[in-house]
Formats: structure tokens, sequence, C-alpha cells
């Protein structure tokens, strides 16, 4: 009942604001930081672009303090208003503003609140130069017959410093604009309808009023709001048609120049006043002397009050009716902003305006009205103060004054004096809080007889004034006129305080009536913590102590928590002072509140709590029932009630009660209706379970064997008409609750019916308590599947509930099972167990509670039928048991559902915590990620595809061989012989190495393939793991071994339309953007590009994009293989297990892969080219190549198109200056595929491969040169003697030899092969410099001689072949020219030098 601080809202990104209007302060983001996107395309000049600002100096230490200062104080340098409604808040600084709106969003506890996001932001300035200095958000209310009284929209009214007011509304949209003044605007303050509180008090009109250095402006109020309302209209209109202009009524206000005053800070418009008689008397004497003559009746005024300087403070009176109001012409803003843009868009392209013409209209400014003079009546003479803001209390009577010597002034505005001064408040912000009495509160007591002692009297009004002290950081809370200081909070040195002073524009007597908005008097804005606060302040806080019981009430209360504190000894003598001091309390409120203090100790024992509760109980039923408070009785019985159901179940749980019967397998069968086959399945399951289970890291909640305390059990527990609830609690505290109950009897250490009756007796519902059984069974699934002998108590404690009664108020039974209930229809008490058990993801605990209530259910459905078979006639018991089985089928049915449900998510649920002991040499922290619990209700919400998916999830988080699916499917292959067994044996072999590592993993997925046949069919599990592989490759591309996995489940996929669609959703989903950022930046290179453009616009690194350009190869080439073949298989019919029907929710992958379309094969077959050409550059790191360059202006075009569309392709003959250029192409490729293969100096072990890539193997690129020299025009042949002559280049011949096989053009090759030969030969007799070598040379043809020199060795790659080894490609070539051939005959004289040269060897 103190004075409090509460957050109501907060900021969802103040930041964001605070770097849009304070640009400079915007912080950097480290290099690094943000990851970016590469989904998003980013442009070259965006990477690093700020690397510049590095390289500037430093600035002085004070400069960056003073912007350090700046970054927490920022909001104190700008315009700030927020609507009192809350549904709006504006940010301004300069030209620029933000509108914030409010959305109701979850916190990161889960929690919903309030939070202010930004609906607009931009510059509000029209005029160069001018800047905002007030803003203003005033709600309107709604003219609905449905919303009266409500506020429709909010209205932004800003003011600048060029003297243009402007109206804008939330989106930003300007309605109106208006020139009152041409003097910068210093003020904006708005009053809004009150209904007035007695009949004294004159009834005050709204309006708006605006401060100028030397003038004040009042519009009024109705005026505006027609006008507001007409402008929104037209706004619109205006934007739905463009057409629309309607002149809305022009404004009316007042224009007053205040003379004989310096200068004016701020104003306060009191509104308008009548003077008292002797009041009218005493101003006409000091206005016109002893001899004034005054008038029948005292005229009305409007009152102003200014604060300045010289006078500090001064007051203004201006009579009603001694001028008349001025009516402006609404300068309407042109319709909207979208319908003036187009409009001047078009009129620029016609040419209707010049450029001249627009600036002339716009330099052009309203007529300005002259201000009617208005001196000052009197003032506070202070020559050295300065006032700086003024604020009016809510009643108009009282209005607090702020100066520059850190002082806050009340004043009283009827008299024009100060009565209050408060000292050190430097900068202070000032508020207004009025409190209306609430008449409940009071205390009933028959000796009251003064005027507010009983509900019948009026409610009194009290007035808080707040004040900010920004310097030291603190809010308090004063009593006004001269009341002590009520409430002080530390609240940080950089907030806001705002304080309105209106209310809804557009009210009257009527409809302010009809509902009370949620308005906020007061707002502190924290821009640290990102919260906006407002405070409570209880009414008696304005009572004096003299006179206010209730303050006498809380010094008791305050003792009392301070005796609740200290540690006593004497826990009696405590007892005795508590019940003195609650005893003395006089209002039930606070009564109450000091008996839930007593509870809520931790200190006190259960014994004290009780005799306390008892004492007070005992003293209201002793008192007179008209002076004894009903709601005060009635908590104080339903606490004592609560109190006693805790001392029966605390003290039944202490009792030593063990059950001494033994409890075997045979029992636990008859219990269950189990025959001894099932038991042993269902045995074997929960070990499994319990095996796989115990391996996971699942924490269970530790109760201490179920001890509550009594402060935890009286705070969850309530009392609603003779009828115990539970409240609104988490799911922890409700299984602590639970388990207060009935974890001592599922253990058997407790009396399962004494614990029922007990619980019957304090008015549980069954509901309830079922509920509470479950959640208790269903968390300690640990605990229960280690003592078996639990299910027999579950099924105990099951068996009573199902038979309770509970009597509420009126007596209307709460029973489990009604005995008239409709047996055709589902019985709710068991549809609440086994929605229960469907949510549970404790699957082992849920099979078991599910058997239990299978087997309780039947058995009440036993005794049911021979209570009916009882009351039947002799002759008739047989009709009379079928009916009665009929009539239980249909919850029977529901069971056994559940049960197979049960049996399915188990199995499931104990293969995803099973794992392999394979060694990877590398886990990825997606990899890391813990795996969800299933439950049956997620399963079934999961769609058809959720069974598989969970197992997809599975298999990428062990990293496992598709091999290893096939493996576990053997036996059902092996049952189906007609389905292909292609690639088992290969899998038998990859797999035998980890085999022996994989442990129960094949049996669990062969067991849940046999529950599963349709859900985890061979090609739905492939497909679903190929699509988790690349969803999970997308988020990190770096991890390309992720993708290369997703290709090999892709090829494992059997059936070609399932397998068309996957691949062709791989490729428009994820791979066609990087593919295409991939493409253009090699074009734009020329060459394999380095690792950081590959990271900057592909966003992978060089080795990922190499290996993601070869798996992108794979895919279209899959593509195209199963474009083939699908026409071959027909479409595969998707079933669901019989158990799965009512499954619903997302459409499967599988199913969303066969709903693709047919591709176009020659599109596919062109980006294939494509992609061979990029990986190839890639591999070998090509240069001077750009890939696009290769094909035509149709091929491009083609590209990166929807693979399933028509395009226009390249056909017939290609110019030969591209076939020119693709040779080249493809004779580097092979280049650099033979050399990367043979590079090595010494001559490599004929059986050893070739070095692989990074990520899987690498390509026959011979054979993929040749068959991209099919498709883009180029001479195969012309490949293949290329391929000859590298292999021969690099030494190695015997695979030369069997490439010349290949070879056509045979007569071409061997004049190539023999410059070759002439090569190694110029090598070994010229360069090698021997003795023999010179003889040698000098014995051969002298046309061999000069042939041989003209030869250049350094062309060859491998010089160390052996003289033998050319000693057979010299016959090879001899085999292969003709005899007519011009070069035979020197290839004769090489075939006797190579054999001299071959002699010395020999």
């Amino acid at each position: 009942m103190a004075c409090s601080i509460v957050q109501f809202c907060y900021f969802q990104d103040l930041q964001a604001a605070r770097d849009f209007l304070f640009p400079h302060l915007r912080e950097e983001i480290p290099s690094g930081a943000l990851r970016r996107d590469p989904s998003k395309s980013t442009d070259w000049e965006d990477d690093g672009w700020g690397a510049w600002e590095e390289t500037e100096p430093q600035e002085p230490e004070e400069e960056g303090n003073t912007c350090k200062t700046q970054k927490t104080s920022w909001l104190q340098d700008c315009v700030l208003s927020l609507s009192p409604t809350n549904d709006l808040m504006v940010i301004a600084r300069e030209q620029k503003a933000v509108f914030l709106v409010p959305k109701w969003k979850y916190s990161d506890k889960g929690k919903e609140e309030m939070q202010f996001a930004v609906g607009w932001s931009g510059s509000l300035n029209v005029e160069e130069g001018e800047c905002v200095t007030s803003a203003l958000c005033i709600p309107l209310a709604s003219q609905k017959r449905s919303s009266t009284g409500r506020p429709d929209w909010t209205c932004i009214v800003v003011g600048f410093t060029s003297g243009y007011v402007r109206f804008y509304t939330e989106n930003g949209v300007l309605l109106l604009a208006q020139l009152l003044n041409e003097d910068p605007v210093l003020q904006l303050k708005c009053r809004t309808y009150e209904i007035p509180r007695h009949p004294g008090v004159t009834e005050q009109n709204e309006e708006l009023s605006i401060l100028y250095p030397a003038a004040i402006v009042t519009i009024d109020g109705f005026s505006l709001f027609q006008s507001l309302r007409a402008c929104r209209n037209q706004v619109a209109k205006a934007a739905a048609s463009g057409n629309e202009n309607i002149q809305p009524p022009p404004l009316a206000y007042k224009k007053w120049g205040l003379q004989d005053i310096d200068t004016i800070i701020d104003h306060a418009s009191v509104g308008i006043m009548t003077l008292s008689p002797f009041d009218q008397m005493k101003t006409a004497s000091n206005i016109g002397g002893f001899n004034a003559a005054i008038k029948n009746s005292p005229p009305a005024m409007s009152q102003y009050i200014t604060v300045g300087s010289n006078p500090f403070t001064g007051f203004f009176y201006a009579l009603e009716g001694s001028t008349q109001p001025l009516l402006s012409h609404v300068a309407l803003a042109v319709a909207s902003k979208l319908t003036s843009a187009l409009f001047n868009a078009a009129s620029g392209w016609l040419g209707w305006k010049s450029k001249h013409e627009e600036e002339a209209v716009q330099k052009q400014k309203p007529k300005v009205e002259p201000a009617t003079p208005l001196a000052v009546r009197f003032g506070l003479p202070d020559s050295r103060r300065h006032g700086e803001s003024i604020c009016l209390s809510p009643c108009n009577t009282l209005a607090a004054v702020t100066d520059d010597f850190g002082r806050v002034i009340l004043l009283d505005v009827a008299r024009g004096i100060a009565i209050r001064m408060w000292k050190g408040y430097r900068d202070a912000q000032i508020g207004w809080i009025q409190i209306v009495e609430d008449l409940h509160e009071r205390v009933p007591e028959k000796a009251d007889f003064s005027p507010f002692g009983n509900s019948q009297g009026p409610s009194r009004v009290a007035q808080f004034l707040v004040i900010y002290a920004p310097r030291r950081g603190i809010l308090e809370v004063w009593s006004t006129q001269q009341g002590p200081r009520v409430g002080a909070f530390n609240v940080g040195k950089h907030c806001r305080l705002l304080y309105p002073g209106y209310k809804i524009m557009g009210l009257n007597n009527v409809t302010s009536q009809s509902w009370q908005p949620q308005t906020y008097q007061i707002c502190l804005v924290d821009p640290v913590s990102g919260s906006v606060k407002t405070v409570n302040v209880p009414f008696h806080l304005a009572l004096s102590d003299k006179k206010s019981e209730r303050a006498k009430d809380m010094h008791l209360v305050k003792k009392l928590a301070a005796l609740l504190k200290t540690k006593s000894p004497n826990l009696d003598l405590v007892e005795t002072e508590i019940k003195e001091l609650i005893l003395d309390i006089k209002y039930p409120a606070t009564k109450k509140q000091a008996l839930e203090s007593i509870l809520a100790s931790e200190r006190l024992p259960f014994s004290c709590l009780r005799n306390i509760t008892q004492t007070l109980m005992d003293t209201l039923k002793n008192q007179e029932l008209e002076s004894v408070d009903e709601g005060l009785l009635q908590f104080c019985a339903n606490r004592l009630k609560l109190l006693q159901l805790y001392e029966s179940v605390s003290q039944l749980n202490s009792l030593d009660f063990h059950l001494d019967t033994p409890f075997s397998d045979n029992d636990l069968a008859v219990l269950l209706r189990l025959d001894e086959k099932e038991l042993l399945k269902l045995q074997a399951l929960l070990e499994k379970y319990k095996q796989e289970n115990t391996r996971t890291n699942v924490r269970f909640s530790d109760d201490k064997d179920g001890v509550l305390p009594v402060k935890t059990f009286l705070e969850y527990l309530e009392y609603e008409k003779d009828v115990l609830n539970v409240k609104k609690i988490s799911e922890e505290e409700y299984v602590a609750l639970g388990s207060f109950f009935f974890w001592k009897c599922l253990h058997g250490e407790s009396s399962t019916e004494d614990m029922c009756h007990t619980l019957e007796s304090a008015g549980l519902s069954p509901q309830l308590l079922l509920s509470l059984l479950l959640s208790v069974w269903l968390s300690k699934e640990k605990d229960i599947l280690d003592k078996p002998q639990s299910v027999c108590c579950l099924h105990t404690m099951l068996s009573l509930l199902s038979k309770m009664k509970v009597f509420s108020y009126p007596p209307i039974p709460i029973v489990a099972i009604d005995e008239t209930w409709d047996s055709q229809s589902v019985s709710p008490w068991w549809q609440q167990m086994r929605t229960a058990c469907i949510q549970s993801e404790n699957n082992g605990a849920a099979l078991l509670s599910a058997h239990v209530g299978h087997s309780v259910a039947a058995q009440i459905s036993n005794n049911m039928t021979e209570k009916k078979f009882s009351q039947t006639v002799l002759g008739a018991d047989s009709e009379a048991l079928t009916d009665s089985w009929e009539a239980l089928s249909l919850d029977t049915e529901y069971w056994k559902l559940l049960l197979k449900q049960l049996e399915d998510c188990l199995i499931l649920q104990t293969l995803l915590h099973s794992k392999g002991n394979t060694q990877t040499s590398k886990v990825s922290s997606l990899q890391a990620e813990p795996l969800p619990r299933l439950s049956v209700k997620k399963l079934l919400e999961g769609g058809k595809g959720g069974i598989a998916d969970s197992v997809a999830k599975w298999i990428f988080k062990q990293d496992f061989s598709p091999e290893v699916l096939k493996l576990a499917n053997e036996e059902r292959d092996a049952e189906n012989p007609d389905e292909p067994k292609e690639g088992v044996n290969r899998g038998f072999l990859e797999v035998s190495e980890v085999e022996m590592d994989l442990g129960a993993i094949p049996d669990l997925l062969h067991l849940a393939y046999e529950q599963f046949p349709c859900s985890l069919e061979l090609d739905v599990l492939h497909a679903h793991c190929c699509w988790e592989y690349v969803v999970q490759w997308n988020k990190d591309p770096e991890e390309a071994r992720f993708f290369v996995r997703s290709i090999e489940h892709l090829k494992h996929i059997f059936n070609a339309h399932v397998q068309n669609g996957i691949a062709l959703m791989m490729w428009n989903t994820f791979l066609v953007k990087r593919f295409s950022a991939a493409t253009y930046l090699m074009d734009k290179v020329g060459k394999s590009p380095k690792d950081r453009l590959c990271r900057r616009d592909v966003g992978m690194s060089d080795t990922a994009m190499t290996s993601f350009l070869g798996s992108c190869l794979d895919l279209l080439q899959i593509l195209m293989e199963a474009d083939v073949s699908r026409d071959e298989i027909q479409v595969p019919v998707l079933d669901t297990e019989d158990a799965w029907l009512s499954v619903e929710g997302p459409i499967s992958i599988v199913e969303l892969a066969l709903e693709q379309k047919h591709i176009h094969y020659p599109l596919v077959e062109h980006h294939s080219i494509l992609c061979s050409i990029l990986y190839a550059v890639m591999r070998f790191s090509l240069k001077t190549v750009k890939p696009l360059s290769l094909f035509d202006s149709k091929g491009k075009n083609a590209f990166f198109k929807d693979l399933t569309s028509i395009q226009l392709l390249p056909s017939g003959e290609m110019d030969p200056n591209f076939i020119s250029v693709r040779q080249q192409f493809l004779l580097k490729v092979v280049s650099a595929a033979v050399q990367a293969q043979h590079s090595a100096t010494k001559v490599k072990d004929p059986t050893e491969e070739a070095t692989p890539t990074p990520f899987g193997k690498d390509q026959d690129w011979p054979a993929l040169a040749l068959d991209l020299a099919h498709h883009l025009q180029v001479s195969e042949d012309v490949v293949r003697r290329h391929y000859v002559g590298e292999l021969y280049n690099y030494g190695v011949d015997h695979l030369g030899e069997e490439a010349i096989l290949q070879v056509h053009d045979k007569e071409v090759l061997a004049s190539q092969l023999l410059v070759l030969t002439g090569q190694r030969l110029a090598h070994a007799l010229l360069h090698t410099q021997t003795k023999e070598g010179m003889e040698l040379l000098a014995r051969l043809p002298p046309t061999l001689c000069t042939w041989l020199k003209a030869m250049d060795p350094h062309d060859l790659q491998n010089t160390e072949v052996p003289i033998a080894t050319t000693a057979k490609l010299v016959n090879k070539v001899i085999e292969l020219l003709p005899e007519k051939h011009g070069q035979y005959g020197l290839a004769l004289h090489l075939v006797e030098a190579v054999e001299a040269v071959s002699l010395p060897s020999l």
C-alpha cells in the first residue's frame, strides 16, 4: 500500500531511433561481427565500407568523453511527447522525427508485454533550415456509436522555428499547416474536456495553445477537432481517387500580444475563470482607483500564466467577448504525399510547370493576422530569477514552476502567490498525479459520523507533485500543498519525465462518461534500460497522520514486516506479538494484506501460521455481523481450510507405511490385462528405451521426496465456490504440487486410500487430481522405470479417483465418470488421461500410464456390465453382455489406438536417443545441437513427413552414410525380391569398416522400419535426409561435406519421380542463386576467383565453392537421368500407417516433390555444360577463361531460367570463332587434368589412384572433356589426340597406349607423337652431354641430326622416361604411319637411333 513505480512498456529497438536522430553516435560494427547473407545481392563497394575511418587520427580524450556522455543523455536533447492513451510516442530532433507505436510481443522469458516499435521515421521540415521546437500527441475521440468516447486516431502537432504549426497522422502524412505568427514556436500545450467535480467549478472548453516569444495563440478545440477530421477524410479520399478536394472548415483562434514582460520561456493556459464579488471589487479598485464602477455580474476571463524574466512569473487576464475570434483558411496539405508526388511528376513530364513557378508557389506565405495587445496585470518580480518551465495541476488550482536557481516553486493560481518552495532541484522536470479516493476501502465502522465516513459520501481527490532531479537521478513524490514526501525512487540520471496534462480531444459531458480510457497521468522514459514507467500513489498517503486510521494501520504493517524478518529464539512470544498486531489493524484490506504477508513468511513454523489464522477467524466470528467484512472472513476461512489440508497430507506422508505384498511379472500381466508375450514385448521395449535414454543428459526435477513448503503450497491453491482450484503456475510448480500429494503414494510409502479420502473431503475435483497425478507420473519417468511396483500404485490410485465425487456450492456433485453418461460417446474422464499421454514427451511413462488407464477402464466397464446384468431378467443375460460391450467399444478403440501410437513413438524416440561410436574427423556446431524430444501430439501435428523428418535430423546429427540405411533395410529387400539390389554388395564393403561401431543402431532402425513401413519407406527417408543435409548446408555453406552427403542420398532414391522433384526443389530453393553468383563472378575476373571474392559474392570459400560446383554438376546429371527414367516408373503411392491416419500438418517433402513439373531436358543439359566449365576452372585454377564467352547470346539468355520452362537454345552450326575458343578451353582442361594426375617427377605406380579432391572422389576429366566436346561442337578426335599427347608428355606411356585405341585419325596422332619422340631423343643425346651420346650423334644421318637439333626438349614434362619405353613409342609411331607418309623415313631413322642409344644399357 506504499508508493510504487511500475514498468508498463518497453522499447523494441531504441538504439535504432537514436542512430537515426544522432548519426554521429552510431556505433561502428566490427569486422566479422555480422555474417552477410549470401542470398542477398551485395555490391563490391559495400565490402569494408568503414575501413577508411580507421586511418583517421584519434580525437582528444575530452571529446571522446563528451561523445560517451551524449550516448546516454541523448534523450535530453530531443523533443519528446507521449499520447496520454499510450498509443503513440514522438521523439524529434532538429528536422528528423521518429513515431513509435506499441505492439504486444513476447519477451525473452516468454511473457507477453507491450513494446514500442518504430512506426514511421523521416524528416518533417518543409522550409530550409527550420527545426522542431515542440510536439504533442493528441488522441481524437471516435464518432462511431459502437466506440463512443474511445480514441479513434492520434494527431501529432509539431511546432517549428519558422513559426509553422503542422499536423500529422500516425503514418507521418501531413494533414494541414498553419502560420499564425512568424516568430519561432516556443511551446505547444493542450487542454481537453473534464467533467466539473462540483457545480461551483467553471466548465472549461477544449483548446490548443501555442506560445511565441511575444504572443499566445489559442485555437478552439471544437474547431480544431472538426478541421482535423475533415483533413484526414480528405487525405483518405485523395489517396483512393486522387481528385477529391473538400475545403475543411476554417480554424477559430485568438491571438494575444503579451506586453510589459522581457522574455517568455513557458506558459500555462488556466482557462475561463469568474471572480468572486470581493475579488471583483479589489481588482476594480486596483485598476480604476477609489471611484471605479463595477458591473453587477463579474465578467468571465481567460487566465494565462507565463514564466521567464522581468517579471519571473506573469499573470494575464483576457476578458471574454472583448475581441472576436479570428478565422484562418486551413492550409491543407495537398491531398497526400502519394498524389502530390504523382501530380508533380506528371506536371514535370508534360511541361505544365516550370521550376521558377514551383519556387514562387513555395515561397508565397499566408497572411499573418496582427495580435491583440494584452498587458500583464501583475507578476512575481525577481530580477535575478529566470523561469524555465511551468506545469499546471489537473484541477487548475496550483502550478509548479522551475527556475535557473534550482528551485521548484508552488503557485496558487487564483491568488497569484507562491505558497511553497523546494531547493536543490537543478534542471528539474515536474508533473502531477491526481488520485480519486476509492470509497470501498473505507473502514466500515458505525462510530464514524464524518461526511466521508460512509460509502454514500463523495469521493475525495488528492494531488501529488512529482519532481525528477536528473542531477541526482532521483524521482520524488510530494503531497500538496504542505504535505510530506511520500515516495522516492532511484531511476538514473538520463531519464525524461513526461506529463501530458490532457486526455482525449473531442469529448463532452455525455461521451466522456461512456467509457473510461486507460490513460497514464505521468510517465518516465528510461533510455538506458529501454523502458517506460509510471508511478502509482495510494490515496491514503495524502491524509495526515493525526486524522488517518490508515496511516496507523500502515505503521502496524511495517512493524509486522520488521517482526517477521527478525530471528527470535522464542517463537511463542513472536506469535503473541503477531496476533496483537493483526488484531489492532482496522482496515479490512490492510488486515488481509497483513495476513498474506504472515502466511508468506518462511521463518514461521506451520503451527504458528495455523494458530494466527485461527485466532483471526475466531475474532471475526465473535464480532457483529454488520461490522465484519465478508471478503476478509471468506479469505480467512479458505486459508484455514488450506492449512488443514496441508497438515493432513503432511501427516499421511510422514507415516511409516510400506506395502508388504510381493510383486511379480505375472501380477503385472494380470494388472495390465496382458498375456505373457505382450508383457515381454513391452518390457523389452522399455528396457531398450531406458538404456538409450540414460545416455542423454535428461534432467529431472528433484523435489526431495515430495516435500513442499507451506508458503509455496498456499501460493499454488485457491478456493472458488467451495471447490479447490490450482492457480496458473508453471509446469515445474505443477509437478511439485502433484509430488506433494502423490509421490509417496506412487512409491508405496503412503496409504493411497487415505490420501484420496483426504483430498476428496478438501474439495479437490477428480479431474484436477487426475491432472496432478499424471503430471507427476509423466515427469518422473526415470524413477518410475526403475521401480515397476509403482505401476500397481498408479492402478490403485486411478481406480479410486475414478469413483470420486466432490460436492460444490450449489451442491452439484463433480464426478469422474457419470453413471448416466451416454455410452455411445467418448468419456471425458478417459479422454483427459489420453490427452495427457498424447502430449507427454516422456514416452516410457506415457505408455505405462496408458496401459494402466486401459486396464482400469476395462475393469470399470466390466463392473458396470455386471451391474446392468444383475438388473436384467435371467433369460436375457447374453443380450445384456453384448449390449454392454458394444456400448464401450468406442472408448476401447481409442485406448487401443493410443497404445499403438505410444508404442510407435517409444521406438522412434529410442532410435533418436541412440548414438553410434563412429569417429568423425570434424563435428559441426549444427550437428551438435540436441534433437527435440518426441510426443504423439508432435507426430500427429508434424504432417505426413514428420516421422521421416525426425529420423532424418537424427541421421544428420550422427552423419551416417546412406549405405547404413540400406544395410538396416536388408531384410525388407529380401522379402521383396522384385526390387533391384544394385549397390547392396558395394554398400557392405563401404559399411564394413564402421559396422563394428554401430552397436544396436541397425536393429533399432530395422525395428523402426517395421513399425513405420510407409512413413520410413527407403525412398521417403532418403528424400528427407537429402533435404535435411541441404538445409543445414545452406545455414553454413563452408560445410561442403553436407552438400556432398545430400547428393549421395539423392542418388540412393530409387523412384525417378521423387528423385526428379527433390532435385528440382533443391536447385530452385538453395542452389540457383549461388550458382548464378559464382558464374558472374568467374566471368568478371576471367579466372578462378580468390578466396576473398568468393566469400563476398557467393558466401563461401574458394575450396567450398569448388566442391559446390562439383555437387551441382552431380545434381544436374541426376535430374537428366531421372527425367529419362521417370516414364518407365509409376508415380509412387504415399500411404500412411493405420495408427497415424489422423495426422495433420504441413505437406511432406515427398508430396511437394511429386507436384513438381517435368523439366525441359535440353535446358538442364545446357546448365550442366556451364556447370562443368565452372567446375573445371575452379578445380584446376585455370586462368584467362571467361565462361560466358564460350556461349552465344541465345545460350547466355537461357541461363538461370526455370528448368521447367522452354527456352530458346542455340541450334545449328556454331560460329567457328566460338568453336575455336571452346577447343582451346577443352585442351586446357585436358592438360590440367593430366598434370594434376601425373605431375610427380618420378613415375608413379600404375595402380595408384588419382589425387582426390578435398570433398569426395574426383571426376573422370578426360571423359568429361570428351562429353563437353560433343555438346560444344568441338571435334572429339582433337581432344582425344591431345589427351594421348599429354599422357606421353608426362611419361605415362602405358596409359597412352590404351588411349590411342580411341583415336580415329591416327595419322595426325602419329605425326604428333613423332615430334614428342624427337624431343625425348634430343634430350638424351644433346642435353646429357655424355661421350657415348656424342659419338652416337656423329654416326647419325645428317638429316636426323638437323631435325633433332631443332627439337626443344624443354616442352617435355617428364624427361626421366627410360629409353626402352621410348623405343616402344617409336615402334608405335611406325605402326600408325603409312609407308607413303612424308615422315616415314624419319621414323625409320629414329628406330635405328633409339636402338643404338639403348645398346650401352643392355
